[in-house]
């Protein structure tokens, strides 16, 4: 079955455009052009991804977003009008995966809404029978069920904190660079967009306190996992 993304934005040129291209890609799509419509529309239809632009009318994108994340995980793409950084920042705080400028190319908008989609893929695939985790002092990551664990307590991350974690913990003491998590991780180049990498690294510092494997900073590289 053919996965639904939602086109939010109130530029109906932009919606054609942004359909034009994921439906040439096999992707079903729906629209909104209002934060009140899309939000209805996220919470009752489910689609697979949302494509959510920031300024909308009757609630903006980050309303949109904030409210989204206290019922759903589902991937969401915002799109700025603005290159500003904090725009882009604030929309990764609030539990956004991934942003576009606009003007974006639509070809690079199909090939992140491709790879956030395969990369949650796992997610649907059965259990194993036989699980292989990683444990690391008392860090244990189940990846077939995508669950992280500190003390024995399951922690919740998002798609990309737990793809950061696996990554990292596959590789301990090797160090990454912002550019490659973002190759790793995220599955494209994110053009020199590495402020993503360490929004995310703290995200995943906040929820694993108290885990002994230590995520480092290695200044003017990037990161690594240490035991």
């Amino acid at each position: 079955m053919a996965e639904t993304i939602l086109i939010v934005d109130d530029e109906q040129h932009i919606i054609d455009l942004a359909k034009l291209y994921l439906e040439q890609e096999g992707y079903k799509t729906t629209s909104a052009t209002d934060g009140k419509t899309a939000l209805q529309k996220i919470l009752h239809e489910k689609p697979s991804l949302v494509v959510l632009d920031l300024m909308l009318p009757q609630m903006d994108g980050w309303e949109v977003c904030r409210r989204v994340r206290a019922e759903s995980d589902v991937p969401i793409i915002m799109l700025t009008a603005r290159s500003d950084d904090i725009d882009r920042i604030v929309g990764l705080e609030l539990g956004a995966d991934d942003y576009l400028t606009k003007p974006f190319n639509p070809r690079e908008l199909v090939a992140r809404v491709r790879a956030i989609l395969r990369r949650i893929a796992p997610r649907s695939q059965p259990v194993a029978s036989a699980e292989t985790a990683v444990t690391l002092d008392n860090l244990a990551i189940y990846p077939e069920r995508r669950i992280v664990m500190v003390d024995g307590h399951e922690v919740d991350l998002r798609m990309k904190e737990f793809d950061l974690i696996y990554t990292l913990a596959q590789n301990v003491g090797m160090v990454f660079t912002r550019e490659k998590l973002l190759d790793v991780v995220w599955g494209y180049d994110f053009a020199g967009e590495t402020r993503t990498v360490d929004v995310h690294i703290a995200h995943l510092r906040h929820k694993l306190k108290g885990m002994r494997p230590v995520i480092d900073t290695v200044w003017g590289v990037g990161y690594r996992l240490d035991v």
